[in-house]
């Protein structure tokens, strides 16, 4: 598992180690009560640990810490054979999982700029620059593996 990245990211030992720890098993061991009780007693270390992924970032970003910590809390929770083992163990996966949501977040955020409209385009549907008829997705392929021989940096554009 990835460690949290710097000190400003550790969280604070004001959630006392073997209460987590406890909550944690019984979670993982299926008492749905012990996940809501885990929530209330991480969330200020789970909302620093997030505030600090947003420092330096656009103040106009969509997605804000809250969001990021609640999606956070719903994936480890909801995970399937999740094995948390301590305090310690469990921030560093909640760190995990936020860097994997704003890059998610991201990956989404820059696909709907290449996607006008929000609109996708089926390549069935596409013609040729020429109007001479629908574009052959194999013979593009074949075309673009070629193109890639002879200079791989324009294929990656």
């Amino acid at each position: 598992m990835a460690m949290m990245e710097s000190a400003s990211e550790q969280p604070t030992k004001a959630t006392s180690a073997p209460a987590v720890t406890m909550l944690l098993q019984r979670a993982v061991a299926g008492d749905s009560s012990a996940a809501d009780a885990l929530l209330p007693v991480v969330y200020d270390d789970l909302r620093a640990l997030a505030g600090s992924y947003f420092r330096g970032q656009r103040s106009d970003h969509t997605l804000q810490p809250t969001a990021l910590v609640h999606e956070a809390f719903i994936r480890l929770v909801q995970a399937q054979g999740s094995e948390l083992k301590n305090r310690t163990h469990f921030f560093a996966v909640a760190a995990t999982a936020m860097r994997q949501i704003l890059k998610d977040h991201a990956r989404a955020k820059a696909a709907d700029k290449r996607t006008p409209g929000g609109r996708q385009v089926n390549l069935e549907q596409v013609t040729t620059p020429s109007g001479q008829g629908l574009i052959d997705v194999v013979e593009l392929d074949e075309a673009l593996t070629k193109l890639s021989e002879v200079d791989p940096h324009v294929t990656h554009c």
